[in-house]
């Protein structure tokens, strides 16, 4: 592969995995508008499995050298950040 087809190969899997946390956020966002509350097991079991699954992801995407291992953690980071925001925001109302 040449170097820009790699490059290219790393924007795409970066721009995924931003698009996947984005879709589990917009996932909870609308629970928690709509059907649950965060203390709810099934709101828990939802967020859990999201999270698990785009974590898979962001390892499957570090090991094949896609994305770097901070790129990775920062997805997750910044989504954990906007959940929490959420969170508090369901809590206060």
């Amino acid at each position: 592969m040449t170097s820009e087809t790699i490059l290219d190969h790393k924007k795409k899997a970066n721009a995924l995995l931003k698009a996947d946390a984005d879709k589990i956020l917009k996932l909870i966002k609308v629970q928690m508008d709509n059907l649950t509350m965060p203390q709810c097991p099934l709101y828990e079991e939802v967020l859990d499995t999201q999270m698990f699954g785009l974590s898979r992801e962001i390892e499957f995407a570090v090991r094949l050298g896609l994305i770097e291992e901070s790129e990775g953690k920062a997805i997750l980071g910044q989504l954990e950040k906007e959940l929490s925001i959420l969170h508090e925001a369901s809590v206060r109302k």
